[in-house]
């Protein structure tokens, strides 16, 4: 009898036990995404920058002469998104093109299909870089409009009010040779997805909202207090110039962790010659977790002269395109 109450007891405790240990031990942690499962998805699909940067802009010259705009000044191989506010749209656009927020270019874009590819158009080819860029990485053929509707018409020209030579003369303006490239970690952030497809479309979302752009006037005032990184040729660089302490930086790549040369957390600086290429660049930085912003108009405002006397790209006019106010 007794021995029958011990194993009764036995039977009743030993679960007990057991359930208390179960309790105890740890949970395996949950598995996330991060930077390096966004760059491995990114390399393995073809979306390192360099490709990126392949045919990325185009600008409007007439079909007559090779280009894109029919002779009824329409693009009829492109549906042409315009992103440009509600208000801009209705003063005049180019003919078929469709009003598309910035932040719902790729939803409108899986709406329309892929038969053809897509041109961004928006005030100067700079804003337009970022739709190009989303769009691009989720898989659509895009390109942005050189120089926007200011290119188009005159009647939308923000451009010839933002180019001059303010950096002649500036104590803060140089020619010497670019430091070398610091080495840093990558962007620290996490995702409770593990799937490369659905971090990289979340990312995406994040960046169609993020500001993007800074003006120059202030970090030519005072260049020590940004991480500025000059995305040309080191030529380029030496000759025409650039922001002191700016790195000379190109390419920019996450092959052999190029993309490394920014700081992980800090903001950084982008600028190019006309901040049409460096809105582009920066869109995919933004993607990848950097706080990167690009500088508005390049050095189209700071070194206007010395650009278009090296044959480097510069803004001269407008065309005299003809646009409608309804389609």
């Amino acid at each position: 009898m007794k021995r029958l109450l011990n194993l009764f007891l036995l039977a009743i405790i030993l679960p007990a036990f057991v359930i208390t240990g179960c309790k105890d031990d740890p949970a395996e942690p949950a598995e996330k995404g991060d930077f390096e499962t966004l760059k491995t998805y990114l390399v393995a699909n073809g979306y390192d920058l360099p490709a990126l940067l392949d045919g990325w802009v185009i600008a409007p010259t007439m079909a007559a002469d090779g280009g894109i705009v029919a002779a009824d000044y329409t693009i009829p191989d492109y549906v042409v998104f315009d992103i440009r506010g509600e208000s801009d749209f209705n003063a005049g656009h180019i003919k078929d093109a469709i009003n598309v927020p910035l932040k719902d270019v790729v939803t409108k874009a899986k709406e329309i299909g892929d038969a053809k590819p897509f041109l961004i158009v928006c005030k100067s080819g700079q804003t337009a870089g970022k739709g190009a860029m989303a769009l691009r990485l989720s898989g659509f053929s895009a390109k942005v409009m050189k120089f926007g509707m200011s290119y188009w018409n005159s009647t939308f020209d923000v451009w010839t009010g933002n180019i001059g030579d303010n950096a002649v003369g500036s104590p803060n303006w140089v020619t010497d040779a670019s430091a070398s490239l610091p080495v840093n970690g990558f962007p620290a952030w996490e995702t409770t997805s593990t799937d490369g497809a659905e971090i990289l479309a979340a990312r995406i979302d994040e960046m169609l909202a993020s500001d993007w752009a800074i003006a120059s006037d202030g970090v030519l005032a005072d260049p020590a207090g940004y991480n500025i990184y000059n995305f040309w040729t080191n030529d380029e660089y030496t000759s025409i110039g650039h922001f002191d302490g700016a790195y000379q930086y190109k390419p920019i790549s996450l092959d052999g962790d190029v993309v490394s040369a920014l700081p992980a957390s800090e903001e950084c600086l982008i600028y190019c010659f006309t901040g049409q290429t460096s809105s582009y660049i920066t869109a995919w930085l933004q993607v990848l977790g950097y706080n990167a912003k690009s500088i508005l108009y390049g050095v189209n405002k700071l070194q206007h002269t010395a650009l278009d006397e090296a044959g480097k790209p510069a803004w001269h006019h407008s065309n005299d395109y003809e646009f409608v106010t309804e389609n």
